[in-house]
C-alpha cells in the first residue's frame, strides 16, 4: 500500500516578495500610491532570487485577492488601494 505523499511547497520566497511591496508602500502608505514600472523593477524584480522570482505573479495576485493592490494595463505598475499595516 502507497502512501499518499504531498509535496510540501515553500512558500516564504513568495511571503519575501510581498515584503518587498509592503515595504515600499509602507514609505508611501497613502490609498492611491502609484508603484510605477521603474519603482517596480529597482525595488522588487532587481533584487529577486531565484527562488523569489517564481513566486512574483503568485505573489501580486494574492496582494490583488486581498484587496491591498490594483496592477494596472501594462501588468506592473501598481496602485495601493489602502494602507498598510
Amino acid at each position: 500500500m502507497r502512501k499518499n505523499i504531498k509535496k510540501k511547497i515553500d512558500i516564504t520566497p513568495k511571503n519575501e516578495v510581498k515584503q518587498m511591496f509592503r515595504d515600499w508602500f509602507k514609505k508611501h502608505n497613502e490609498a492611491g500610491q502609484i508603484m510605477t514600472k521603474q519603482d517596480v523593477i529597482n525595488t522588487v524584480i532587481k533584487k529577486l532570487t531565484k527562488s523569489q522570482d517564481k513566486f512574483l505573479k503568485d505573489a501580486m495576485d494574492e496582494m490583488v485577492f486581498e484587496g491591498l493592490i490594483e496592477i494596472q494595463e501594462d501588468g506592473v505598475t501598481v496602485v495601493l488601494k489602502r494602507k498598510v499595516r
